[in-house]
């Protein structure tokens, strides 16, 4: 693969970016030496290499479900500032419909 001028020009171009130029030569033999560099480990035997999607052993720590008894609603409504319907009223903050 080659990147040229033309397709640093349209990637500039759609990311409405001015490039000079200097620039646009200099970003096209930068991308070209690194496609370069990546076709170069391609060439690399991984036959052998096992693939890996993260460096670090990782697992999901599951815990059992606990049902425990929650705060009374009377208990709650004695200390709830505002409270309408078994539900505590707080002050709105975004901005909307009310």
């Amino acid at each position: 693969m080659i990147i040229d001028i033309k397709t640093i020009e349209r990637t500039a171009e759609l990311a409405s970016l001015y490039i000079s130029d200097d620039e646009k030569t200099e970003y096209a033999k930068q991308l070209n030496d690194i496609v370069s560099y990546v076709e170069k480990i391609n060439t690399l035997d991984t036959s052998n290499i096992t693939a890996t999607d993260h460096i670090a052993e990782l697992s999901n720590v599951f815990r059992e479900d606990i049902i425990i008894p929650s705060m009374d609603v009377s208990e709650l409504e004695k200390i709830a500032p505002e409270f309408d319907r078994d539900h505590i009223v707080v002050p709105k903050i975004i901005d909307g419909e009310a």
